[in-house]
């Protein structure tokens, strides 16, 4: 299962496990990746998944002041914690001092010292997907019901986490199995999915008011579902991601206006996974069809202002090629150097690129399973308040 885009092929899974099965994870290690950087990014953490059921999720460091790429560090930083990291890592977000790790198979939120990664407390959250943070809180998206395909799932919540005490002080309910979120202003924006239900995908994307914590506004689509990514630009737009029901109707990218309550631009674009860097939108534009079985990849960027597609391969020098199932991407926020992870076949080791802007590759590593999320770290960038 590609756990980041839900209910890819669990037979694609099957069929590739017998022939990498013999590619085993490294324990605990250090590489010297790259020349020492000073910057105000200390470096970043990456969150692999690891497969489903497996209990595979582990945390990665990068020391920029180093040059040294650490994997698995979570054993070892918390050497006490029963079954280490847990199953399924699905999101990663620093928030003021604190390093919060989505586990969505494990139904919690592990939360670490910033700078050490060892644990601080763990809150338990159902089927927990994605976290945002503003204000001293964190907000976490949650399928509420268990993790399987069922036609009856209940409705998802939004949970408030206390970023102070790390107490869940209230949820609220959304649309049917929420992905990830944004917020403008006092508006917290949640993308449903509804890929429990499949084929009867959500279409809405539903609106929260951060001062009572209560439901303000849902916006319906007419022709897109099975929402998945969701940011926001400078001009107060939400740019959103559909991943399609894996036959005819295919990923999107949509860029709408939430306060008229329509789609602005649609890109026929599809998208897995995408990135923000000041007014610029980074995309690893791919879909998986069951029509085909087959998934390629494009490396997109989009100028925010204009909505134009000004690169349709920020990779230019060829590794594009090498890879074999691009699955996350990030770009600092300072160097502006963009890493793309690669899942591979899901069942091993991925590989993390690390390219310079000019999209020439500067260094790799190798990371853990299926590597996911990734959160930088430093005083003065916008996600460590």
């Amino acid at each position: 299962m590609k756990l980041k885009q839900l209910i890819l092929p669990i037979l694609l899974l099957a069929a590739t496990t017998a022939c990498e099965r013999d590619d085993v994870l490294v324990e605990s290690e250090a590489s010297h990746v790259t020349v020492p950087t000073f910057t105000d990014v200390d470096g970043f953490y990456l969150l692999n998944e690891g497969n489903m059921g497996e209990n595979k999720a582990s945390l990665d460091w990068f020391d920029a002041a180093e040059g040294t790429y650490y994997r698995n560090i979570y054993a070892e930083r918390n050497p006490n914690v029963v079954k280490d990291l847990g199953d399924v890592g699905n999101d990663l977000l620093i928030y003021r001092d604190r390093l919060y790790a989505v586990i969505n198979c494990s139904h919690k939120v592990e939360v670490m010292r910033a700078d050490d990664a060892v644990r601080i407390a763990k809150i338990d959250i159902p089927n927990c997907r994605y976290a945002v943070a503003a204000n001293g809180f964190v907000y976490v998206s949650s399928y509420v019901g268990p993790v399987q395909i069922d036609p009856h799932a209940p409705r998802g919540a939004v949970f408030k986490v206390d970023a102070e005490s790390l107490d869940v002080v209230g949820s609220v309910e959304v649309g049917y199995q929420p992905e990830q979120m944004t917020i403008i202003g006092n508006r917290l924006y949640v993308a449903n999915s509804g890929g429990y239900r499949v084929p009867d995908y959500d279409n809405t994307v539903s609106v929260i008011d951060l001062d009572t914590f209560e439901p303000l506004d849902v916006i319906v689509f007419d022709n897109a579902s099975n929402f998945h990514c969701l940011t926001n630009d400078r001009q107060g737009r939400l740019w959103l991601s559909s991943r399609g029901d894996y036959y005819g109707e295919h990923s999107d990218l949509y860029v709408v206006d939430p306060i008229g309550k329509k789609v602005v631009k649609e890109f026929d674009l599809p998208v897995a996974d995408m990135w923000v860097d000041d007014d610029k939108l980074y995309a690893l534009s791919s879909e998986f069809s069951f029509v085909d079985g087959e998934e390629s990849t494009a490396f997109v960027v989009i100028d925010m202002n204009t909505m134009e597609i000004v690169d349709r391969n920020f990779i230019h020098d060829g590794t594009d090629a090498k890879m074999k199932r691009p699955y996350t991407i990030a770009v600092d926020p300072i160097s502006k150097d963009i890493y793309v992870g690669d899942a591979k076949l899901y069942v091993v080791s991925g590989t993390l690129y690390c390219f310079g802007a000019d999209g020439v590759l500067k260094w790799k590593n190798t990371t853990g399973q299926i590597p996911g999320d990734i959160a930088f770290k430093g005083n003065k960038i916008n996600d460590y308040e």
